[in-house]
Order: structure tokens, then C-alpha cells, then sequence
């Protein structure tokens, strides 16, 4: 891939995540996502705060970021394919880039830190999962669906469920690197967003480990 392909797709891809999805919905209903709750512009969060149906809402455009970012990527890295889900060297690279940037951008938002003058942003859990349909089998994701949304329905703990969905993904995907049902370069993309998606979950996990963390449901 050229560097005058890598440059716009990271940019690009940045910038689609850093789209406060959270925080534009909280503002159109009256409130700063950031100022209740745990003050994270996540699914979870909007959820307490604004509703249920608000959450979901945030959730699945969050999820969408990660979708558009990639296709756009790939479309950049190969626009003359005509198939537009075609697989090849470029995308593949495009695919990495994308995915990464994506979520960074969500984690660490521009269009946020203008906002509130900090370098802040979601924890990226949703965006994440969007890449992950772009990248694994669906019958991956199927599963990890189910089994993220038993662990939350049972324990009422949306960070384990999304901290299990995301630890049996990347594990699963690792696998289909080393039998080469997916391509190498996804083991790139494995380490560099799982160690921001523990990063940005390390609070939450010690809350786990505690017995502190707040259960799905509880108001903000």
C-alpha cells in the first residue's frame, strides 16, 4: 500500500471514531454525558443516563463507526475491485489500519478533547465489536453475541460480558490466524487494539475483581 492511500485511511478512520456518538445524542436530549454517570460516552453510560433506548441506540452506532471506517479503507487501499467485499494484500493492510485507527479514535477523541478540552473518550467496546464483524466469521460473531449477552443478562455486568466477548474474540480470531483462515496481518490489529481495549477497561476490571463495579440497570 502507498503512503498517499495509508495517510488518508488513517485519518479518515480516526476521525470517524472520534465521533462523540454519546455525547451528541446526550446533548440533543437535554444532557452532557459527561457530567453524569461515570462520565464515559459509552453505551453502558447513556443507557443510565438517558434510557435504555437511547443506549442501544449509541451502542449500535457505535458499532456502525467501526463498519463504515473499514469499508471506506478498503474501498481507498483497491477502488477498482469490483467486488466490494474482494479480499487482497491491500485491504487486508487497509482492514489493519482501519480497524486501529478507528477505535483509537473513539478511545481518544478529537472532536472531544475540542469539546471538553481533555484528551478523553468511550472505552471503545461497541466500535471494536464493529470491526470484528468486518473481519471474522459470522458464525464468530453469532456466538460471541450470545454468549456476551447470557453473561450480561445473568450477572447484569455489561463490562465482564463485553470484557468476555472481547477476550474469546480475540483468542478465536488469534487461532483462525494460525490456520490460516484469516490473514496474518490481523495478528497486528489483535495485539494493538487488545491491549488498548484492556487499558481502557482497567478500572472496570478492578471494580470486578472488587465486587464494586455498578450492574446494568442501576441509575447514573
Amino acid at each position: 500500500m502507498e503512503l498517499s492511500q495509508a495517510i488518508p485511511i488513517v485519518v479518515l478512520s480516526y476521525l470517524i471514531g472520534s465521533i462523540p456518538t454519546a455525547y451528541l445524542i446526550g446533548r440533543m436530549r437535554g444532557i452532557n454525558i459527561f457530567e453524569v454517570g461515570s462520565g464515559n460516552m459509552g453505551a453502558t453510560n447513556a443507557a443510565r443516563a438517558l434510557g435504555k433506548g437511547w443506549g442501544a441506540v449509541v451502542l449500535f452506532l457505535d458499532a456502525v463507526k467501526g463498519i463504515i471506517a473499514i469499508y471506506l479503507a478498503r474501498f481507498i487501499a483497491d477502488p477498482q475491485q469490483e467486488l466490494f467485499l474482494a479480499e487482497n494484500q491491500a485491504r487486508w493492510t487497509a482492514t489493519v489500519l482501519s480497524a486501529i485507527f478507528v477505535v483509537l479514535g473513539h478511545n481518544w477523541s478529537l472532536f472531544v478533547t475540542v469539546i471538553t478540552g481533555e484528551l478523553r473518550g468511550g472505552k471503545g467496546a461497541a466500535t471494536t465489536f464493529g470491526t470484528f464483524i468486518t473481519m471474522a466469521p459470522p458464525t464468530m460473531i453469532l456466538a460471541l453475541s450470545i454468549m456476551g449477552g447470557l453473561i450480561i443478562a445473568r450477572t447484569r455486568y455489561v463490562s465482564l460480558g463485553a470484557l468476555s466477548m472481547a477476550a474469546a474474540g480475540f483468542v478465536w480470531m488469534l487461532v483462525l490466524v494460525f490456520q490460516g483462515g484469516i490473514p496474518g496481518l490481523y495478528t497486528f490489529y489483535l495485539v494493538t487494539v487488545g491491549i488498548m481495549f484492556v487499558w481502557r477497561f482497567r478500572e472496570n476490571i478492578q471494580r470486578l475483581l472488587t465486587g464494586t463495579e455498578r450492574r446494568f440497570g442501576e441509575s447514573a
